[in-house]
């Protein structure tokens, strides 16, 4: 039996025997997503470990799902039942850091804030930082092509990943891309893994490209009566050239939740809050931030400032990352990751608005609106069933807008399980099938999270 050979051909350890510990594998953070049991979860230390359980799903035709952190949102890390789970938590060690390459090479497990810590010991910066930085992975912000609040002007995890190591659908172990700065050798097969949330290959190792730290940010705040006047500041920001190194709205059913849970008392001058930021050297710097500020006012801010307090300025970004939590502890949120274009921001955040009234759900609004990634939040109340199916056709309605005004169904969650049908809208017959004709290529059998982005099985 599967089992058994795994149990033999694994050191001691690797194989999850307490059914308890079992069960917290099975799904990620993804409200009301479908999962499985499996019939077993591993946590490898090694790539040799990886390519030894993925052979052994081979002879026995028994899917795999490759996991991190299980910070997702999209459910592409949840079980497929009968399947092994494979955690690469336990893969976390920062292999090397070489300042002259300005690169680092690291395991899959290896946690994004601690990557980015040991990176500036060396003056060295990784830019990609999604909100959950704190506990997400680099396999998993390479599943998913992670985004975060700096890649208004810096970009997302696919930017910095020059190569990496897995573990195909055949059970090969190989290297792809590079370690140097220029490379055009044959397709981009690294690229190729980066969003395919492990449908392609188990990630085994990250080569990462790295920046220099940059100079202090400074932070201009402004409130409005409104998303869509907020979002119509955002319009003005990319209208006028500008390059924010983040762009951040925060409505005010985000500013409630965050001040119940850690009594900051953001709510209670503003409806809304745009958080710009600019990190341009000296004087530049200066004139960015009197810029952004203009936007602002220009667009119709009930108030908006520079701020000169450093700690006041961390404790409003504090709060944009702690909106998802806070907003959970109210009850089941069905996150949306939609993506339009910047000047298509106030049409959507509009739209949203009327979604949330037609369907009587509560949405509240948070958003990299810089690169016009928006997350609507979806809340309901626990068990109640005609909340949740009206939480889901508002969910259904914003992708289909998002779309509609030139967007995409996801800017950095994943498509995963909730948003495949998105993804039938949003691409032609004939894209699809190439996405098919990939998969059939790198995963013969079928083992790799089948049913996820592309597949029904």
């Amino acid at each position: 039996m599967l089992i058994d050979e795994l149990r033999q051909e694994l050191p001691d350890g690797r194989l999850v025997e307490d059914p308890h510990i079992a069960a917290g594998f099975t799904h990620d953070e993804a409200e009301w997503a479908p999962y499985g049991t499996p019939c077993a979860v591993v946590r490898p230390h090694t790539a040799r470990e990886v390519r030894s359980v993925v052979r052994a799903c081979l002879r026995y035709g028994v899917p795999l799902v490759t996991r991190g952190a299980g910070t997702g949102l999209s459910g592409g890390a949840n079980a497929v039942e009968g399947c092994v789970m494979l955690s690469t938590e336990r893969m976390n060690t920062v292999h090397e850091i070489d300042p002259v390459e300005r690169l680092a090479v690291v395991g899959p497990g290896v946690v994004n804030d601690d990557l980015r810590a040991a990176c500036a010991e060396h003056g060295l910066w990784y830019p990609p930082d999604p909100a959950s930085a704190p506990w997400s992975t680099i396999g998993g912000n390479v599943a998913t092509n992670a985004g975060g609040l700096c890649c208004v002007k810096y970009g997302v995890t696919r930017d910095y990943v020059l190569g990496l190591e897995a573990v195909t659908g055949t059970g090969e172990l190989v290297r792809l891309g590079r370690r140097t700065a220029k490379g055009v050798a044959g397709y981009d097969l690294a690229g190729l893994m980066v969003g395919s949330e492990g449908t392609l290959g188990v990630i085994t190792e990250v080569t990462v490209r790295l920046r220099p730290q940059r100079e202090a940010e400074r932070t201009v705040a402004g409130y409005f009566s409104s998303v869509v006047a907020a979002g119509r500041a955002v319009t003005a920001v990319g209208a006028a050239g500008l390059t924010p190194s983040a762009l951040e709205l925060i409505d005010r059913h985000c500013l409630a939740a965050v001040d119940r849970w850690k009594n900051m008392g953001l709510s209670v001058d503003a409806d809304v809050v745009l958080l710009g930021r600019t990190d341009a050297p000296g004087p530049a710097g200066e004139r960015e931030a009197e810029r952004m500020l203009a936007c602002f006012e220009e667009a119709g801010a009930t108030w908006a400032a520079q701020s000169t307090d450093q700690e006041e300025a961390d404790a409003l970004f504090a709060a944009r990352r702690l909106a998802y939590p806070a907003l959970e502890r109210l009850g089941p949120v069905l996150t949306e990751d939609v993506c339009v274009p910047r000047a298509a921001v106030p049409e959507m955040l509009a739209r949203i608005e009327r979604t949330a009234t037609r369907h009587d759900t509560l949405i509240a609004n948070i958003a990299h609106a810089g690169d016009g990634n928006l997350h609507p939040l979806l809340i309901t109340q626990p068990g109640d069933t005609a909340a949740r199916e009206r939480a889901q056709a508002a969910f259904r309605d914003i992708i289909a807008d998002a779309i509609d005004l030139g967007g995409t169904v996801t800017g950095e969650h994943g498509v995963g399980l909730l948003k495949r049908d998105g993804l039938e809208q949003e691409l032609a017959p004939a894209v699809l099938e190439m996405h098919r004709a990939v998969k059939a290529a790198l995963d013969p059998h079928g083992i790799l999270n089948p049913g996820k982005v592309i597949g029904r099985g």
